[in-house]
């Protein structure tokens, strides 16, 4: 029997909730709601999602935020479902990730071709990247992010979670450089302040585990007044 997708639904109005929520199930999707842009975040973290729904006016983080943050996690579908109608909402949407906008109000048919339609691309694009959840850089080491697991020189890295955290994160953005307040936020999901020297501290306990401690980086290289970047060379 196939397994059912499972879908997300970030929205703080509670009836257009319910409605999205009963039309998709009654089509055959596990539905999973959450009505703050924080609960869709920590939702999202502690299961598996085939598709996102979110609304762009959310409380405690809007859905810009959180399209953003998912996307630097995940290449799950996003679409945007929102009364917003204007221009720049939407391209400041899709530019952060999202890959569909759907405007309210819309049609429940409507709804479900659009869901199937990214469902179908997203599976495609699953099956072929199955096997590359493992990913092996040059200096020997291997980050096993379906099992998040990191070894080098084939020895099993005992990182926190954090550590773990950040390392996913900027190798899953390779070249892509984080401020430490975007890493700090991202990461602990709090505002960073000034002074903060969390982020140092793990950077330097990580470089440290993954022996990059030179003045020539293997792994984390630092981009000097404003952050981080992952610079592994994949191995083909």
């Amino acid at each position: 029997m196939e397994e059912k997708s499972k879908i997300l639904i970030v929205e703080d109005d509670y009836e257009i909730a319910r409605v999205m929520s009963d039309h998709l199930r009654g089509e055959g999707f596990h539905v999973t709601w959450a009505s703050t842009g924080v609960e869709g975040w920590e939702d999202f973290k502690q299961d598996t999602f085939s598709l996102v729904l979110v609304d762009l006016m959310l409380p405690e983080m809007d859905g810009f935020t959180l399209c953003k943050t998912i996307r630097l996690e995940s290449d799950v579908p996003l679409i945007i479902v929102s009364a917003k109608n204007e221009d720049e909402s939407k391209i400041l949407g899709l530019d952060l990730g999202a890959d569909d906008y759907l405007t309210k109000p819309f049609s429940l048919k409507e709804l479900t071709a659009r869901v199937n339609s990214h469902l179908r691309r997203y599976n495609r694009y699953t099956d072929k990247h199955h096997n590359e959840q493992k990913s092996c850089y040059k200096h020997n080491l291997v980050i096993d992010f379906l099992n998040e697991a990191v070894f080098l020189d084939e020895v099993l890295l005992t990182l926190t979670a954090k550590e773990r955290d950040i390392l996913f994160l900027l190798a899953k953005n390779p070249f892509t450089t984080f401020e430490k307040s975007e890493l700090y936020e991202h990461v602990w999901q709090l505002k960073n302040v000034e002074g903060n020297n969390t982020i140092t501290v793990h950077i330097k306990s990580l470089r440290t585990k993954l022996k990059d401690t030179k003045r020539t980086a293997k792994f984390i290289q630092t981009v000097w007044g404003v952050g981080y970047r992952f610079i592994g060379e994949h191995l083909r």
